[in-house]
């Protein structure tokens, strides 16, 4: 996979607009943050073959061998989108670029047939004249059923298990900024076509969950999600609650 193959064909006036790839780092959001200090590199994406370190949620790692995964970054540096808005976006834009039944699981979860395929990871950088944000995915592709530890082979898929054929990663790159282009524009102009489009993709809607938030835990019904405060919950106790996606977890779902 290279720079030149993930642009072809990409028709893009901002993200897209420029492409890097690089055979190993240690992780492309890290590397992607440097470019961020130049809001003109709005809309770049880092891609790599292998992260040393490659990062998720929290203070979980994202492993992946050579090759078998779409490991990539796009920085944003002229996005209104507030950060809650921008993660369920950018969870829409994956899940159709994925396609095959795609799903969502709140706050950054892609999943097919209920196991994890992708993840998102968006971090935001202040600079003097401006603030940036760092949209990380990452897209489990070649993986086979050896290839996950025994504790995540109930949990965690890729798409050619899924799809029986081997998917091309260059092609998929060019979906994912593509679908991302169209999605972060939408979202601008209408908050609501981007939330109601995460509701229908959501797994999570009208099921029970426990959420972990500031060292408790909120039981309740899936309501929906806000563009602005999170996860919206009817607790068992009682009341509407929301919850961020920056600080709350899932715990459990039933």
């Amino acid at each position: 996979m290279d720079a030149d193959a993930i642009r072809a064909g990409l028709h893009t006036t901002a993200i897209g607009s420029q492409v890097v790839v690089f055979e190993s780092i240690a992780s492309t959001n890290s590397v992607a943050a440097e470019y961020a200090i130049s809001p003109d590199h709005h809309g770049l994406a880092v891609f790599a073959e292998y992260q040393t370190a490659g990062r998720g949620r929290g203070k979980n790692r994202w492993i992946s061998a050579k090759g078998d995964s779409l490991l990539g970054s796009i920085v944003l540096t002229r996005c209104s989108l507030r950060p809650e808005l921008l993660s369920l976006t950018v969870a829409v834009a994956t899940a159709e670029a994925i396609g095959l039944a795609a799903r969502i699981k709140w706050p950054n979860d892609v999943l097919l047939s209920g196991k994890k395929v992708a993840g998102v990871l968006v971090e935001s950088k202040a600079f003097d004249s401006h603030t940036a944000y760092v949209v990380g995915i990452g897209i489990n592709c070649h993986q086979k059923a050896a290839d996950f530890p025994e504790v995540l082979l109930s949990k965690a898929t890729s798409i050619d298990l899924e799809a029986g054929t081997v998917v091309e990663r260059s092609m998929l790159a060019r979906r994912l900024l593509t679908s991302l282009e169209g999605w972060l524009d939408m979202a601008g102009q209408d908050p609501g076509c981007a939330v109601d489009r995460w509701l229908q993709l959501s797994i999570q809607l009208g099921h029970r969950l426990t959420v972990v938030y500031g060292g408790g835990r909120f039981s309740g019904t899936c309501l929906g999600v806000d563009p602005q405060l999170g996860l919206i919950l009817q607790l068992d106790c009682g009341g509407v609650r929301m919850f961020d996606a920056a600080q709350s977890y899932i715990a459990k779902e039933s």
